[in-house]
């Protein structure tokens, strides 16, 4: 049986991963340096990498069906800014799978890709960060859980779609 509501359970993949990643990395090129087989060594951060894409979609697609639900308790704006930074770490991360993977070329490109797919996996660090931020925002400050509980948690404030908090 699924978590309802699915999202709260699904965001805590891309956190995660977007935590490993940059990890893997950074342990994938000593592992090169010292001498291990590139490619065999990097597939294992390009697996991790589309792991993260995957669980970006996943992540936005259970949010969107959440949407309608949390606007019942939590204003339009914080909603539109966490979903916002969800959309572009989608992106970021699809962009990511592209650049991590440049990093199974031979020679002088791989090697290149391999450092700009380090690079890239701390940016998607950074991304998962801000989406985490304000999703934990639109929890505990603007109370979001409150539309699965039957009253809402403090700090929670019942507002009709298009509303804002301070109306």
């Amino acid at each position: 049986m699924l978590p309802d509501p699915l999202h709260p359970a699904v965001v805590h993949f891309p956190v995660v991963l977007a935590a490993l990643l940059p990890l893997a990395a950074v342990v994938a090129l000593i592992l090169i340096a010292r001498g291990a087989h590139a490619r065999k060594t990097w597939a294992f951060v390009v697996a991790l990498s589309a792991m993260l894409a995957a669980a970006s979609w996943a992540a936005v697609e259970t949010g969107q069906d959440e949407e309608d639900t949390v606007e019942k308790v939590v204003a339009e704006e914080p909603i539109h800014e966490h979903e916002e930074a969800g959309e572009r770490m989608l992106i970021f991360s699809g962009i990511g799978v592209l650049l991590v993977g440049l990093g199974l070329a031979n020679g002088k490109v791989g090697q290149a890709g391999r450092w700009i797919g380090t690079v890239a996996a701390v940016g998607l660090l950074v991304a998962s960060y801000q989406v985490g931020r304000l999703g934990g925002e639109l929890v505990y400050q603007h109370g979001a859980a409150g539309a699965y509980t039957d009253t809402l948690p403090a700090g929670g404030v019942e507002v009709q779609r298009g509303e804002s908090e301070e109306d």
